[in-house]
């Protein structure tokens, strides 16, 4: 075994000793604070503790990334969102400004000397699409906020293997630094407080989509939405094609768009064959206060949550209700949906209109390969007989797979930190998005993001559920005092701070 490297005493402890981790070779490091994921979760708390008065000395995030937007932004780009397309966000939702003020309306219009963006927002929804940033905007305006902050003091790369309590109090985080960069293998930040913020644990295709890819070891033609596939519309651009789509969210409206984009601009051929499993004709819910639109298959929806669900009746219904209730509350509301937006509706029509784009509510059943090497898909239909569709691609929009057990570290946490699982399968937090069961002495470790679904606060895989996570952590570690309070004085001098873009004090 290298020098420097974990034992398999220590790979079967649950809680570990100074002498244990020295023992093993492994340099430990002390740290108050570290935030593992280096995401835009891990950005929003060390922006929030910045500005609480907290110094970049006594924070770390870990992260193999180089910057807190680089997995955002790559996600984005490959799902047919490039930096100059508008996200699914509010103009007040912003990663760089927990004021949300001034919104990205306002310093868009400024900056484009232009009124277009202050008036879609006085008169959305009813006279224009809801407002939301481009996502190169939320890039830079999240740049300039690292910078000002001095995230890059606090960065430090590398793989983290796993999180384990520590005899005595708070936790050692151990940390594969990358190759060449030291004489160990691992190594150890002890601290007394850790912050997750791991995001999504990997891709998540449907079941037969996954057989199929698994028993032909077929990469090419089947392909999901957040990994690379320019490779799908460059082929489709050479020669007419068939591509089967299926999903009925935001990602499956933006594939589609740029099928659709790529189709009018360039003359080509392409049909789209698009598999829904549950065909939505119109306005729809259970009740008169829960009902969104849709039609045309579609359910309707201008952001991922209905606003309630970040600052209004749905919040605190969430917040107060038992397990069970919120368990249902999430299933009901947290619907595959995406925004109804006037182009793309009109892209819809014509498309319709033309026979190139036919929408179909069916079952997949399995999928085969021809002998040509195209792709069968074999569908039923309620009583209707079994249908097929051949095609050259599919394109799997079903989204992001969250299952803590395809997380090393959340696995980890799970089997050895004393977390435990939720309703929904993902971490079970509590208020102040503490994680229930791990904690150490007077240490403890928070979560933000995806894997805390399901908990008090339906939104946080958001923006504004980042920094609503981020700002009730501070909290609960200003009570411990690590950090200050928030004020009405510290925030507006903090905030003219932010406008000037001066470091926090």
């Amino acid at each position: 075994m290298p020098w420097g490297d974990l034992t398999p005493e220590l790979l079967h402890s649950s809680v570990w000793a100074d002498g244990l981790v020295e023992s093993a070779g492994i340099p430990i490091y002390d740290m108050p604070l570290v935030s593992v994921g280096g995401g835009l979760g891990s950005f929003t708390l060390l922006d929030v503790l910045r500005i609480r008065g907290v110094a970049t000395s006594a924070m770390r995030v870990l992260s193999t990334s180089d910057s807190p937007w680089q997995t955002w932004e790559y996600l984005t780009r490959v799902s047919q969102l490039p930096a100059h397309e508008r996200i699914r966000s509010d103009a007040g939702a912003r990663p760089d400004n927990i004021w949300g003020f001034p919104s990205y309306a306002v310093q868009e219009a400024w900056q484009e000397r232009s009124i277009g963006p202050l008036f879609q927002v006085f008169t959305e929804p009813i006279g224009t699409d809801f407002y939301s940033p481009r996502a190169a905007l939320v890039m830079r305006t999240v740049q300039r906020e690292a910078d000002r902050i001095g995230y890059w003091e606090m960065l430090a790369k590398g793989q983290v293997r796993m999180v384990r309590k520590r005899l005595g109090g708070g936790y050692f985080t151990v940390l594969t630094p990358p190759a060449g960069s030291g004489p160990t293998k691992r190594v150890v930040l002890r601290s007394r407080y850790v912050h997750l913020a791991v995001g999504y644990p990997g891709l998540k295709f449907l079941d037969d989509l996954q057989e199929f890819r698994q028993r032909r070891n077929e990469r090419y033609r089947v392909v999901n939405a957040y990994e690379p596939h320019e490779h799908v519309y460059d082929q489709l651009s050479k020669r007419p094609g068939v591509v089967v789509v299926r999903g009925a969210g935001i990602v499956a409206s933006r594939v589609l768009q740029r099928l659709m984009d790529d189709r009018e601009r360039y003359g080509l051929q392409t049909q789209i064959v698009h598999l829904f499993r549950t065909y939505v004709t119109g306005t729809h819910g259970p009740h008169a206060f829960m009902r969104r639109k849709g039609g045309d298959g579609w359910a309707y929806q201008a952001f991922t949550m209905p606003k309630s669900a970040f600052g209004g009746q749905l919040k605190a219904q969430f917040r107060k209700a038992p397990p069970e209730r919120r368990a249902r509350l999430a299933a009901l509301v947290a619907g595959t949906t995406t925004p109804k937006l006037a182009r793309w509706q009109e892209q819809m029509r014509r498309a319709r209109q033309g026979s190139w784009y036919h929408p179909v509510q069916a079952v997949v059943e399995r999928i085969d390969q021809a002998p040509d090497g195209r792709l069968v898909t074999h569908t039923r239909s309620g009583g209707s007989a079994a249908m097929q569709y051949v095609s050259d691609f599919i394109i799997d929009c079903t989204g992001l797979e969250a299952d803590m057990p395809e997380h090393r570290v959340l696995a980890d946490l799970l089997q050895h930190g004393g977390a435990r699982p939720n309703k929904a399968g993902r971490l079970q937090v509590g208020p102040n998005f503490e994680v229930l069961g791990t904690e150490n002495g007077d240490g403890r470790l928070y979560a933000s993001g995806a894997a805390t679904a399901g908990n008090h606060f339906l939104a946080v895989d958001s923006f504004l559920g980042m920094q609503t996570a981020a700002l009730d952590i501070a909290d609960d570690l200003a009570r411990r005092g690590f950090c200050k309070g928030l004020g009405p004085v510290r925030s507006v001098s903090q905030w003219m701070k932010w406008a000037a873009n001066r470091r926090p004090a």
